[in-house]
């Protein structure tokens, strides 16, 4: 039987304010265990929430990205459950009228095609304290320093279809709040947290089977690998006569499988009921209007103004286009050398292999794109070869000069163009290999052709590496014909 599979993804977001949503204890990742949680957070009688006007502007910046319903009156509700890192018993949330209604967000495939996926829905919620299991002797420790952070769910509709959907759907979400500034998305610290909904279903069949939650996957690979596992685990169990549960599973990565956590529960299960503490929150037309005046130019915008302003590729324009840091850095290069295609060739080629080599965000270069710039430039006026061009970028990352003008200097690397000079250096290589130069003389021309790569890397040794190649090629084809 063939078996096609359906996913649905929520991504809990949290928002880059400087305070939580309901108390003005701070969000900075890594205090010390307990210090920034305060008696709002820890819901003691008596105390109020204050709504956070900042969380609610990030997340309605989030809707008109997305092109979504806006919930110009939303409110909040309390969801009530019990667990040890949910200090008031109840998570303060969003859920018959959220913030942001029905949007959608278009993702590139990897063959080039775009699919629209669409977005139920976002809401505003708090996030819970943290449970940690090591150290304890076998005890469980709270920390309630991430008690009452601002959170951002995207629940995505269940239009995706593999695990490199999800994979692409996840990216895009991740840029996107990254070039709105609401989220930093350092899914390592948990800033960005994804719960993938998976079921299977008879390829043909409508009716969607029992889905399975996979709970807080936390990097890319670990989506794809999650999914993948839990799809082949769902097939080989209805297959051997056996039936899906609607549960909560947690992957574990070390083993690269998924396992039971509990029973998923319903929205009923949550007895979900209006905030008495928070009133109605009324989005006026004059914020609405001031919020996306304040929208940055984003990645679907950009890449196609890359397109059409700079004339590169629709591939270079969706990896240059993918992280605002990336985009700006390209950008600045350009600016400096006034050549998008080199640039591009550049931040494409040796600054990411030097990034990923050191495991480094664009953010950490250690070419700046001034630096960078500066070394295309002195490529487009022949000052040097692009051979000797990677040399001064592993200079310039090396930290050995404060620009590639200044390591050219110091080095003697500035490429022989004097003809005179570069005519010297092939008469000594021709005298040398007089042999060679009757024999190509006396060869076809399929011969020729590769017996010319030889003498051109004979005059490029020769000179070190400095002489003009264009201009070697065209004495050394002058010489050798003559």
């Amino acid at each position: 039987m063939q078996w096609e599979t359906v996913i649905g993804l929520e991504i809990h977001a949290q928002l880059a304010t400087r305070s939580k949503i309901f108390s003005g204890s701070a969000t900075t990742f890594g205090a010390e265990p307990n210090t920034q949680a305060s008696l709002i957070d820890l819901g003691m009688p008596g105390t109020l929430p204050v709504l956070n006007q900042e969380a609610v502007r990030m997340a309605v910046k989030f809707g008109l990205a997305i092109d979504a319903e806006l919930g110009r009156s939303n409110v909040f509700a309390r969801k009530n459950y019990f667990y040890p890192d949910l200090p008031k018993g109840y998570q303060t949330s969003q859920m018959d009228k959220p913030i942001v209604g029905k949007g959608h967000l278009d993702i590139t495939l990897e063959d080039g095609t775009v699919k629209r996926i669409g977005i139920t829905r976002a809401h505003l919620e708090e996030d819970a304290g943290k449970s940690l299991h090591e150290d304890f002797h076998g005890m469980t420790g709270i920390d309630l320093n991430r008690a009452g952070t601002p959170l951002l769910e995207i629940v995505s509709e269940p239009d995706i279809r593999s695990a490199k959907e999800a994979v692409a759907y996840v990216k895009a979400i991740h840029a996107l709040v990254r070039y709105l500034g609401i989220c930093d998305g350092n899914m390592a610290e948990g800033s960005l947290r994804c719960d993938c909904n998976v079921s299977v279903r008879p390829k043909g069949q409508e009716a969607f089977g029992t889905r399975a939650e996979i709970k807080n996957v936390n990097s890319f690979r670990f989506i794809e690998r999650a999914i993948n596992h839990e799809v082949q685990r769902q097939i080989e169990l209805i297959e051997d006569g056996g039936k899906v549960v609607q549960e909560t599973r947690l992957y574990d990565p070390n083993k690269d499988e998924t396992r039971s956590m509990r029973s998923k529960e319903e929205a009923n299960d949550y007895r979900y009921f209006p905030c008495p503490d928070l009133l109605p929150v009324v989005i006026e037309p004059d914020f609405l209007d001031e919020v996306r005046a304040g929208l940055p130019e984003l990645p679907g915008e950009k890449r196609a103004r890359f397109e059409s302003q700079f004339g590169l590729s629709a591939y270079d324009a969706s990896v240059l286009s993918a992280s605002r840091e990336l985009a700006d850095y390209f950008e600045q290069v350009q600016t400096v050398c006034g050549d998008a295609k080199l640039a591009a060739n550049w931040v494409m080629g040796e600054l990411s292999s030097l990034l990923n080599k050191d495991n480094l965000e664009i953010d950490r270069s250690p070419v700046s794109a001034t630096q960078l710039g500066g070394l295309i430039l002195r490529i487009k006026d022949n000052t040097i070869s692009g051979k000797i061009a990677k040399m001064v970028f592993e200079a310039l990352a090396a930290g050995e000069g404060a620009s590639a003008d200044a390591i050219i200097e110091t080095k003697g690397l500035k490429q022989v163009t004097d003809s005179g000079a570069i005519e010297a250096v092939l008469d000594e290589v021709l005298s040398a290999n007089a042999a060679q130069v009757e024999q190509y003389r006396a060869s076809d021309e399929a011969k020729r052709a590769k017996m010319f790569g030889f003498f051109v890397g004979q005059a490029m040794k020769a000179s070190k590496g400095k002489a003009n190649p264009g201009q070697v090629n065209e004495l050394l084809k002058k010489k050798l014909e003559g």
